[in-house]
């Protein structure tokens, strides 16, 4: 079985701005796991574990997903809940396309039976997991929360395997669909 998910990758400014607020967070209290940097997207859809035989196929459907290309800024931290967050993230804005290409492919991966999400999509890049919340992550949530890590062009997206390990997942690029 294979973990697999979607998502739109971003310039190495963006990542490396993403590198630098862990630090920051981790003065606090609460137990965090960031994010390794350097693998930091925007996830589209999670597909989650699948028989290798089933790449191949989810492969040739996502190929014939077509965009134009467009513009993320990526600004602001904040996190899934203001008051008690499990997720640290970095906001992303756009006009709505990002939203509108998680649709395309979610539609293409319900024939493989990956359901889609109940809830609203949000894109946004995680910055850390928080495994145990402490309230002294609030204000230093606060000192980031207006951090500007620029913007990029997304010219396509990437089917990624997810490999979990002791010190959290690494990812693999399988193949990149462009727009």
């Amino acid at each position: 079985m294979v973990r697999l998910f979607t998502a739109l990758d971003l310039s190495a400014e963006i990542r490396e701005g993403i590198g630098r607020i862990a630090p920051v967070l981790g003065k606090s209290r609460a137990r965090l796991t960031p994010v390794d940097s350097a693998g930091a997207h925007i996830t589209l859809v999670f597909i989650g574990e699948v028989p290798e035989e089933r790449i191949g196929p989810i492969e040739d459907a996502l190929a014939d997903i077509r965009a134009e290309p467009f513009s993320v800024t990526v600004t602001g931290v904040s996190g899934n809940n203001p008051k008690r967050p499990r997720v640290v993230w970095a906001n992303v804005k756009d006009n709505g396309e990002c939203a509108a290409v998680q649709a395309r492919v979610a539609d293409v991966l319900l024939r493989f039976g990956v359901e889609k999400e109940g809830r609203p999509y949000t894109p946004h890049v995680t910055i850390a997991r928080v495994k145990e919340f402490d309230p002294s992550l609030l204000p230093r949530i606060t000192e980031v929360s207006g951090t500007v890590f620029g913007s990029c062009r997304i010219t396509g997206f990437t089917l990624k395997k997810s490999v979990l390990g002791p010190g959290g997942a690494r990812y693999e690029d399988l193949m990149g669909v462009s727009f």
